[in-house]
């Protein structure tokens, strides 16, 4: 899996859970989603699309690549897991959803899978 930095991991999270939702994702649905323009995100979905992670179809519709699908699920499974540890331990659910973006970009595969372990293990 490519090493990406915590933007391109948050567009391919966004494509993720916007497609979950919707019958199909166009950029101007990530803008929204992120909260950023849509030149910023024309901009990134090219690089993404360079790196192979994603593709954009004739009608502007975008796909992952089964890579950009894996990284996506991947950083999606560590937002969820510490959005809801936070929240589970008494952080009120906005602070816990801004930490676990925060927290799912930079913790390596190691000590994901051990606190997640962990947790699991010891959950009261």
């Amino acid at each position: 899996m490519q090493q990406l930095g915590e933007s391109m991991e948050d567009y391919l999270e966004a494509i993720y859970v916007l497609s979950q939702q919707l019958e199909s994702v166009r950029s101007v649905d990530v803008a929204s989603y992120l909260g950023f323009s849509k030149p910023s995100v024309s901009h990134a979905v090219k690089v993404m699309s360079e790196k192979g992670l994603v593709r954009l179809d004739q009608g502007k519709i975008l796909h992952l690549t089964d890579e950009g699908k894996e990284i996506a699920q991947s950083t999606y499974q560590r937002h969820c897991f510490f959005s809801d540890m936070l929240e589970n331990i008494g952080v009120n659910k906005e602070t816990a959803a801004k930490d676990a973006c925060r927290i799912e970009h930079v913790i390596s595969e190691e000590s994901f899978e051990a606190i997640q372990n962990f947790y699991n293990n010891n959950k009261k």
